[in-house]
């Protein structure tokens, strides 16, 4: 009885069974058939007799359905699979590979770990569905645009307080700054800024959304209107000061670098503050200082120009009185101005009627008035009220006068110069009311 098996064979290996059986009955010659096949004659020697020999089966390749030699060990599969489980289950198939080999010593490519995954189910691949965009170049120059934005969300997993990341991202280079704050607002923004401007210089041009922070949602004034100018928000008002464009994005799509890195930030950065144990703004702050050059450097790109846009601030220039809260207030007639809900007293001699009043981003008020500082202290009790107490004040109740009262006699006869009094008597079935007006 013969063993009948099925041989499963490509269109290649099908054409060179074609080829061999012509060899074989002295169709073609040997030369000519490794022409066609793209082999040396010596090779067809050797194909033609394990043809002659094991038929089809001696055309399949020889290490079809073994293990190769280059084959990670099962043993090694099931180690990587149990720490995926444990330490990375919610991690992509590329960050997990990266942390296989920095924490646990096990070098392994995305690829093979995606395909170990997907056979085990432990990982789902997500397909992308986007809508159509117009593709934006780069700038061409380091410094000459920067997005801005913030982000909440719960990035220390319930470690920490729920915060809010402040980054700026250069267009250019893709080169990110950040840091946590607790609320996004004009404080954080420019505290934030401020820390860029430190490190990098003042950069060119800022691209940022139209959150009230960045825009100022102020209907113009009727001065604004006839001047022409529109209402500017704090930070606005600030990076004007430093002569910094600023863009506003129609859309989260058009400033889409930073949303981008947001959305990463919230995938990586968030598992490695998780590996970190870091569980507070502060150890995130000083988290980033260690993990953005990393990031710079692995997922960054060059510039097409060799241009640094950034300026350096300039020497003599006070930084702190342009990156601060800035409002006109009103001097009262005892020189007291008031701001935040609290009182301050002018010391300084002035015959000012406004001044300005700064809010620096350390806390630190300051009253000036034609770039002069004034100084000043805040009044922080004020003197209780004499509340003077008055008698109660006695009201009068006006009650309906009896029969023989003069006032009833008196409305009876109908007279108008009667006091004003209302009555209302009732007569059957109507009602007859009686008003009489001094």
């Amino acid at each position: 009885m013969t063993d009948e098996r099925t041989v499963t064979m490509s269109q290649k290996e099908l054409k060179r069974i074609g080829i061999l059986e012509k060899v074989l009955a002295k169709a073609m010659t040997q030369g000519v058939a490794g022409e066609m096949l793209g082999i040396c004659t010596r090779q067809v020697r050797r194909l033609a007799k394990r043809f002659e020999a094991k038929g089809a089966q001696g055309i399949v390749h020889r290490s079809r359905g073994k293990p190769s030699n280059r084959a990670i060990s099962s043993r090694t599969r099931d180690l990587v699979l149990e720490l995926y489980r444990k330490d990375y289950w919610d991690f992509g198939p590329t960050l997990a590979s990266e942390k296989l080999f920095e924490r646990d010593g096990i070098k392994i490519s995305d690829e093979t770990l995606r395909s170990w995954l997907l056979k085990s189910g432990g990982w789902k691949k997500g397909r992308k569905c986007r809508k159509h965009r117009k593709w934006r170049e780069r700038k061409p120059n380091y410094g000459e645009m920067v997005q801005g934005d913030g982000s909440h969300h719960d990035w220390f997993e319930g470690r920490g307080p729920e915060c809010v990341l402040m980054a700026f991202i250069d267009d250019a280079t893709g080169k990110p700054f950040a840091r946590f704050y607790g609320y996004e607002g004009t404080i954080p923004v420019m505290d934030c800024f401020k820390k860029y401007v430190k490190q990098n210089g003042i950069p060119h041009s800022i691209y940022m959304d139209n959150h009230s922070t960045y825009k100022s949602q102020a209907k113009p004034s009727i001065e604004d209107e006839l001047k022409g100018i529109e209402p500017l928000s704090q930070f606005e008002r600030a990076v004007k000061e430093l002569e910094v464009g600023f863009l506003h994005a129609g859309s989260p799509q058009a400033k889409g670098r930073v949303e981008r890195l947001f959305k990463t930030f919230q995938d990586r950065l968030i598992k490695e503050m998780r590996l970190a144990g870091v569980d507070s703004m502060k150890a995130g702050n000083e988290f980033l200082k260690r993990y953005l050059p990393k990031y710079s450097e692995r997922f960054g790109a060059i510039a097409v120009g060799t241009t640094d846009m950034h300026r350096a601030v300039p020497r003599g220039l006070d930084i702190d009185s342009i990156l601060c809260i800035k409002e006109d207030r009103v001097v009262r007639n005892d020189f007291t101005v008031s701001y935040g809900n609290k009182l301050y007293q002018i010391l300084s001699r002035t015959n000012a009627k406004k001044v300005r009043v700064e809010e620096r981003l350390s806390g630190r008020i300051v009253i000036s008035y034609k770039g002069e500082e004034l100084g000043h202290k805040e009044i922080t009790s004020r003197p209780a009220q004499v509340v003077e107490k008055r008698p109660p004040v006695s009201v009068t109740k006006y009650r309906k006068p009896s029969k023989g009262h003069p006032w009833a006699r008196w409305i009876e006869r109908g007279y108008p110069q009667n006091p004003s009094y209302q009555q209302k008597e009732k007569v059957g079935q109507k009602e007859k009311e009686l008003l009489l007006v001094p």
